[in-house]
């Protein structure tokens, strides 16, 4: 299936989000899934092949943390942030974010150097300034805090605060969270966290074209 075959159901997709991307996006958005299929063929980036399955497990999937990422952007009176994506594997969801957001600059991070390389290339091929592929693991990384820390089927909710709570910007004034896409919600997983941490919402996901459930869990520390 071709790129302009895919177009409409993208473009109809981001309209149900609620999404005003622009045609410049979404063929961005098109080229980078070009890309996945592309380096799938030597680097094993995602198991689904099929780019239908593709466009809605993957672009769509990551287009439906946006409206929360927006949100979150209004309520704390920022016009940009950097994000760091951990265990982005292809990118999913921070290049998503990179295309969509330009005002936040996105660091995927990933402890597999050719997965790092992949993201450096998106980021070289579409143009993407705010875009950053990071080869290392986690807890090794040395870098500036990150006012937001995003993961899709990373790690447990534990390991993924515990790994990265040196990189989230400290101080309740600094409005930084962590933004973590789970399937079911996770309630073993909830249960687990810390009793500092506050999990201040767990929002549902409706992902266009996916029957399956989807939620996002808001996370930071307590004052």
């Amino acid at each position: 299936m071709s790129s302009d075959a895919l177009f409409a159901p993208l473009h109809d997709a981001a309209q149900t989000l609620g999404l005003n991307l622009s045609d410049a996006q979404l063929h961005q958005l098109l080229a980078y899934l070009a890309m996945i299929s592309k380096w799938n063929k030597v680097y094993n980036l995602t198991a689904v092949r099929e780019p239908q399955a593709m466009l809605t497990q993957h672009l769509v999937d990551s287009l439906s943390l946006l409206p929360a990422l927006r949100r979150h952007l209004q309520a704390t009176g920022k016009s940009s942030l950097r994000l760091m994506d951990v265990g982005s594997g292809g990118g999913l969801p921070g290049v998503v974010v990179a295309i969509c957001e330009p005002n936040i600059d996105v660091s995927c991070v990933d402890a597999v150097a050719k997965k790092a390389s992949f993201i450096k290339q998106v980021a070289a091929e579409l143009r993407l300034p705010n875009l950053h592929g990071v080869h290392s693991r986690v807890e090794a990384l040395n870098t500036p805090p990150f006012e937001l820390i995003t993961s899709r089927a990373f790690a447990s909710l534990l390991d993924f605060t515990t790994l990265t709570r040196q990189h989230l910007k400290p101080g309740a004034e600094s409005g930084a969270i962590w933004l973590a896409m789970k399937g079911q919600h996770p309630a073993e997983e909830l249960a687990a966290l810390p009793a500092d941490l506050d999990v201040f919402h767990v929002e549902q996901l409706q992902v266009p074209g996916l029957d399956a459930q989807r939620c996002l869990i808001w996370i930071r520390p307590k004052a």
